[in-house]
């Protein structure tokens, strides 16, 4: 199962890395991927802290402890896999970020985003929609950019929902 999962993703990888992406995209999956560098979501919590109304220290601990739980599992599954991103096996077309670390399982960025996009947008629905598409953003972003492969940024988006409702339901009981 794990030989057919890293061949479908050198497959996707591959593809994906001959892609002469229109300019728009280029520019879209880049500023995705500096997003989900952090500040984004430090914008985010000061905005609530500045404007989220009566429950915004409730939504900022839950958001502080489902991305300090992504992390802490983030690097754990770093460590313990090692698996070499892509970029390392096949320089990307056009993409010259540079990764933070070596490792490329699971896709931190992507457990962030949803880590904290999910659990903030069960406090405010308004934004759900909005941070939803900022979190596929930057997940996208981290496979068209090279990386990431596919496998991870999935399982970055399930390692950062399951915390995030998780969190979510653990600070939230009453809602």
């Amino acid at each position: 199962m794990i030989r057919l999962i890293a061949a479908g993703d050198r497959r996707v990888m591959r593809r994906v890395n001959q892609w002469a992406a229109p300019g728009w995209i280029r520019q879209w999956m880049v500023a995705a991927s500096r997003a989900g560098d952090g500040w984004l979501w430090m914008a985010l919590g000061f905005g609530l802290l500045l404007f989220g109304g009566e429950r915004r220290f409730d939504a900022l601990i839950t958001g502080l402890v489902s991305v300090g739980a992504g992390l802490i599992l983030f690097f754990l599954l770093k460590r313990i896999t090692g698996r070499e991103r892509p970029c390392t096996t096949e320089t990307h077309c056009w993409a010259k970020l540079l990764p933070p670390d070596r490792f490329s399982f699971p896709s931190g960025h992507t457990i962030t985003a949803f880590a904290i996009a999910l659990p903030i947008g069960l406090y405010y629905p308004l934004l759900l929609p909005g941070l939803v598409f900022c979190a596929l953003s930057i997940a996208s972003s981290r496979i068209v950019l090279g990386l990431h492969y596919l496998s991870d940024v999935l399982a970055g988006m399930l390692i950062g929902c399951t915390i995030g409702v998780a969190s979510y339901s653990w600070f939230s009981p009453g809602l």
